[in-house]
């Protein structure tokens, strides 16, 4: 028992949230700082949610006939100047290898922001007919992006992994319908996989990706008023393929240009699982993500110690079909160890002791709502089944609610201001104008047009900023 220390978090999440999260991310074992500022350990706990992202895309990529590649990290200056607009969009936040050894490089490499530069000028010699389209990839790696702003860990850093999917296409047509496939693939991911209700929506000019015919979003809105980006899908148009000159022969025999399209979804979706589900007490893992689903932890006195232990090997053995830990450490407490998993936010604990071993049952304790109920061992695969299933939903149902107290929609500039600075997600009209869109950033700190509902109502009210005719509705937030 000498070895245990204060585990717990020291801050609530309502009264400090940058400190809470800064707290929740190292104490549950998720991120190691390093000497680099912006640049992180992704731990095993951590790692482990984007390996089930990985699992779940390459799976649904694989039913849109997407191929996984690679390409080189690093990207001759050249390349990266193909196209103006991408480059410039992105220019700021390239770093540059300039020397090999002590010899000066003749030409800049840039460190990997994105790869349309690199990937499509290998297009250009693939792609020559028809027949070669569709033409569709997609990458996992890492990417450097030299941030001038405070890094956040998973929402925020110079690397961060990701995978980025490159597709083209013989019409427009076509191109647009992956687009909004893919987005509601990110949809799912945070609703399937993570319980997180998430906002589709179309960019604005101003926040489309650098470079794209135009940009759709899923956006999620956190518990501390801030909106974010959680995955984009592009439609690139033509830009690129007049950059690269990615032609192909039609049926006709006629040259055409290829139709482009990008998209991602980064470990940014760590730090959003985090901060959304998370509480006093830690971090609250959905279980299907969940590095371990179930820990058991037994109750061990000297005289029943034995026959616990072999019974707890005994239930492993019968939830093979679950991700699950015994925690048969003796040097600490039960107590202490419960707040242990609780911080990490194992779904679902299970404890057993003497009295438990007589009456054969054994105690789950739900990470989501704290709720304990006993469930007889014979009975124990399918209640697991079950309590799974029920925090997912719960947790899900839990956002959707949360989404739909905290959105209001607004007629007038003051009301957008007041319920902003109230960290509500803003639901309004606007004219498409750029001066309006500007006015939002320059009147409320960290604020901007988050997205556009791709779902519009039938009735268009004015302007919620000029007064004049409005054009579209609008979600408004503070924003990372």
């Amino acid at each position: 028992m000498g070895q245990e220390n204060n585990i717990g978090l020291s801050v609530k999440k309502s009264d400090d949230f940058s400190e809470w999260y800064t707290q929740v991310i190292q104490k549950a074992d998720l991120i190691e700082y390093t000497l680099v500022s912006g640049c992180y350990i992704f731990r095993p706990n951590s790692f482990g949610i984007w390996e089930k992202i990985q699992e779940y895309l390459n799976k649904k990529f694989k039913e849109l006939n997407i191929k996984n590649s690679y390409f080189p990290l690093l990207i001759p200056e050249s390349l990266l100047k193909k196209e103006s607009s991408h480059v410039k969009g992105f220019n700021p936040e390239v770093a540059w290898v300039t020397y090999s050894g002590d010899t000066k490089l003749a030409e800049r490499l840039a460190i990997r922001p994105t790869s349309e530069s690199i990937m499509y000028e290998a297009y250009s010699k693939w792609i020559r007919s028809y027949r070669d389209l569709p033409l569709k990839l997609n990458q996992w790696c890492s990417v450097v992006r030299w941030e001038f702003k405070t890094p956040v860990p998973f929402l925020r850093s110079r690397e961060f992994l990701w995978q980025e999917g490159h597709t083209a296409h013989e019409t427009k047509e076509q191109a647009d319908k992956e687009v909004f496939d893919i987005l509601e693939i990110y949809k799912k991911i945070y609703e399937d996989l993570l319980a997180i209700p998430v906002l589709k929506g179309r960019k604005t000019e101003q926040e489309k990706f650098a470079g794209a015919l135009y940009t759709t979003s899923v956006e999620a809105f956190l518990p501390n008023g801030k909106a974010i980006q959680a995955a984009t899908s592009h439609a690139l148009g033509q830009n690129f393929a007049k950059a690269f000159n990615i032609e192909f022969l039609d049926k006709n025999q006629k040259k055409q240009l290829v139709w482009q399209n990008s998209w991602g979804i980064t470990t940014r979706t760590l730090g959003i699982l985090t901060m959304f589900h998370g509480d006093d007490k830690g971090l609250i893992m959905p279980p299907k993500v969940a590095h371990t689903q179930v820990v058991i932890v037994p109750i061990l006195f000297d005289k029943t110690r034995e026959k616990i232990k072999k019974q707890c090997l005994k239930l492993r053995e019968e939830l093979k079909d679950f991700l699950v830990e015994i925690d048969f450490r003796e040097e600490y407490s039960p107590g202490w160890k419960f707040n242990e998993w609780e911080l990490k936010g194992i779904p679902l604990r299970i404890e057993i002791g003497p009295k438990d071993l007589e009456n054969e049952q054994v105690i789950f304790v739900r990470r989501d709502t704290g709720e304990k109920s006993n469930v007889k061992i014979k009975k124990i695969k399918s209640a697991v089944e079950k309590n799974l299933e029920d925090i997912h939903e719960n947790l899900l149902n839990k956002g959707k609610e949360f989404l739909k107290k905290n959105t209001i929609e607004v007629n007038k500039f003051e009301e957008i201001i007041r319920f902003v600075n109230e960290k509500k997600l803003v639901k309004s009209f606007w004219c498409q104008e750029e001066e309006c869109e500007n006015k939002i950033k320059q009147k409320i700190d960290c604020a901007k047009i988050i997205n556009i509902p791709l779902d519009q109502p039938k009735e268009i009210k004015n302007c919620a900023i000029c007064n004049k005719k409005g054009k579209e509705l609008v979600y408004i937030a503070r924003s990372y």
